[in-house]
């Protein structure tokens, strides 16, 4: 890792780990094969696994969606600057790694405040002069606009990429998320793009009672991860222009090639949208 430039040093917050609890950055970095995880998120990922054995295509079908949605991004828009909340634990190919192969001048700034992504992501995220994290919760938009890295590194005159990729299903404050993005969307200059995937309620006989049982399992023994219908998240985009082909599966989102087998039924319990503040 290439250790040019200084580090933005941003809120520092307790790195306390709790191991006797399942944390939600560790479950999907298990789920994703990571090795920042304890016994005590396999055991969870293993619980959710004998309910729905197809689970983990949700969290690598937010993964995929967001690479797929980078590198758009960095490829087609013209876009320079990230802003990634909810970075979650570095895995492969991660948000500045994708943008930063298209465009090394790309500037990405990660938001998180998990205690493990803070003791263990931040030196693994910080890889160049132009990635950046600091520690805030997501679901306050005043202080992640108001921070000091995010000021220093990002220039909100100018477009921005926002992600709110596989966030909000951990939400359960009393602000809506409506209200949370229109305050970051507020915030941000025309011809910014704004990315978000979310778990999906099908609303439909056939998958839906998969998403039940998921939601159930995580609510019990998490206390977190809502699964919402379609009007529910497209709520979360007030004032954007969708941009082809809308809010759909994120398998759906312009995939890497042809599908040559049908999708498995937790596929469909995961959505996805990019759009465009006009």
């Amino acid at each position: 890792m290439s250790s040019d430039g200084p580090r933005n040093v941003g809120t520092v917050l307790p790195t306390f780990i709790d191991t006797t609890k399942p944390s939600i950055a560790r479950v999907y970095d298990a789920f994703l094969n990571g090795k920042d995880n304890y016994e005590v998120d396999r055991e969870m990922m293993r619980k959710i696994n004998l309910a729905a054995p197809e689970a983990a295509h949700i969290a690598f079908d937010s993964r995929d969606f967001l690479i797929r949605v980078t590198r758009f991004i960095a490829q087609q828009t013209g876009v320079r600057q990230f802003l990634d909340l909810g970075s979650g634990l570095p895995t492969a190919e991660n948000t500045h790694q994708v943008a930063q192969r298209v465009n090394p001048d790309t500037t990405v700034v990660y938001i998180d405040k998990d205690p493990v992504v803070i003791a263990h992501g931040r030196a693994l995220l910080e890889e160049n002069d132009r990635t950046h994290f600091t520690a805030q919760d997501i679901f306050e938009p005043e202080q992640v606009l108001a921070d000091e890295v995010v000021r220093k590194n990002l220039d909100f005159s100018q477009p921005i990429a926002l992600f709110q990729m596989a966030t909000f299903h951990h939400y359960g404050g009393e602000r809506t998320p409506r209200d949370i993005m229109r305050t970051y969307i507020d915030a941000l200059a025309p011809g910014s793009i704004v990315g978000l995937s979310h778990f999906l309620d099908p609303e439909d006989d056939r998958y839906a009672p998969l998403a039940k049982k998921i939601e159930r399992i995580l609510l019990s023994d998490m206390s977190t991860g809502r699964f919402r219908t379609r009007a529910e998240i497209a709520d979360m985009l007030p004032g954007l222009d969708l941009i082809e082909p809308g809010l759909v599966l994120a398998a759906d989102w312009w995939p890497d090639g042809p599908r040559l087998k049908p999708l498995a039924d937790s596929q469909h319990c995961v959505a996805g949208a990019v759009a465009r503040k006009p």
